[in-house]
């Protein structure tokens, strides 16, 4: 986990789409945001003060032998935030999004 977040970044996510939006919700939640859908692919997050603007697209899967792993390219944009507010918001949110491992 990050102890800083920049105002606005982007992630290469090992999950399919359908994952994504299911997952959403529970990571929003888990932040204690207020949010809507805002279009297909992305999601406006009402922060005080502040908003997070988070969008999504598909990549092309990664293939190493006979594993397929379906991927999306997140973007985060915080918009009146400030590093405190960022870091608070992204840890509850990246611990309902991790996966295990090892």
């Amino acid at each position: 986990m990050q102890s800083a977040y920049p105002e606005a970044f982007e992630r290469d996510m090992g999950t399919s789409e359908a994952e994504w939006v299911t997952a959403l919700p529970r990571a929003l939640a888990a932040a204690q945001a207020d949010w809507q859908p805002d279009g297909e692919r992305r999601a406006v997050v009402a922060l005080s003060p502040g908003r997070l603007v988070i969008d999504w697209e598909p990549l092309p899967e990664r293939r190493i032998a006979l594993l397929v792993m379906k991927r999306l390219l997140v973007r985060f944009q915080f918009e009146g935030t400030d590093a405190q507010q960022r870091l608070a918001f992204m840890k509850p949110f990246d611990l309902t999004l991790q996966r295990g491992g090892g």
